[in-house]
């Protein structure tokens, strides 16, 4: 996704259709769309060829690209639980793991990086119907192994606004609610974990679109990438004007939420009354 997301800019940068781009590699301009959305693998020759296609003749430039080719044709930890995971999702979990800072705001439930063992299996059961043990068991080790980047020494700043919705909507019996509201007040303490919630009396905000999520990587070449998550499909959005827009959402979610003293104020207080 993030190399097939570079191709595209320097593709439309120098003006060159797919067809053209396609044309070049001996392929046709849906494996050139395919490739963009990352959704096929990356053979070095093509991206090389490509790559001068495009323009770009600069040393570095060009060993950086095609290091992000042979990294997109390894197959990631979470490729393993990819028989329960719905088609999309792992590119998700692909990008989450390369961000620098996560963004998101959340409201039908706790997001799954915060979310404990227990409120997570109720989740994905929830989701889930009909599926055997075994595989909601797999589906909630993915989500805990997704956690342990979060809380690794080298793991990414997560920035989230979470609706006062998803702590009052019971996910499990009250003890497991209790549960995660505690997670929530302990997890927002951690120093790379900023946590806000948005109150219902707020009444009417920016997130009103619903939840979305905004991944930003170390590589300062590398554009934002908007995720959003719909029934049957995910959107990745990286063109700078929808990426703009959802920042410009996020920051008023996140001026008009409480801060996370006050939110975890607020943890507090819906924990005394569960």
């Amino acid at each position: 996704m993030l190399l097939g997301s570079q191709l595209r800019r320097l593709r439309e940068a120098r003006g060159i259709t797919r067809e053209a781009a396609g044309y070049s590699i001996r392929a046709s301009e849906s494996k050139i769309s395919r490739m963009e959305l990352g959704r096929v693998s990356f053979k070095t020759r093509d991206v090389e060829d490509l790559l001068t296609l495009y323009g770009i003749a600069d040393g570095a430039e060009r060993t950086s690209l095609l290091s992000l080719a042979r990294e997109a044709n390894v197959a990631g930890w979470w490729h393993s639980y990819s028989d329960v995971l719905p088609s999309w999702f792992p590119t998700y979990v692909g990008l989450e793991g390369a961000a620098a800072l996560i963004r998101t705001y959340e409201v039908q439930f706790v997001h799954g990086l915060l979310q404990t063992e227990e409120y997570a299996r109720a989740v994905v059961r929830r989701g889930m119907k009909g599926a055997s043990d075994a595989d909601v068991e797999r589906r909630v080790a993915l989500r805990l192994e997704r956690q342990r980047f979060l809380a690794s020494e080298n793991g990414p700043e997560f920035h989230i606004v979470l609706d006062e919705a998803a702590l009052r909507r019971p996910y499990g019996d009250r003890e497991v609610m209790r549960g995660q509201l505690q997670h929530l007040i302990d997890v927002s303490e951690r120093p790379n974990v900023r946590l806000q919630i948005m109150p219902f009396g707020f009444g009417g905000h920016s997130g009103e679109s619903g939840a979305f999520t905004i991944l930003s990587f170390p590589e300062s070449d590398l554009s934002d990438v908007v995720y959003l998550e719909q029934l049957t499909s995910a959107l990745y959005l990286d063109k700078s004007e929808d990426v703009a827009q959802y920042e410009k959402a996020m920051k008023e979610l996140q001026q008009d939420s409480p801060g996370p003293g006050e939110s975890r104020d607020l943890l507090r207080g819906l924990l005394q009354l569960s």
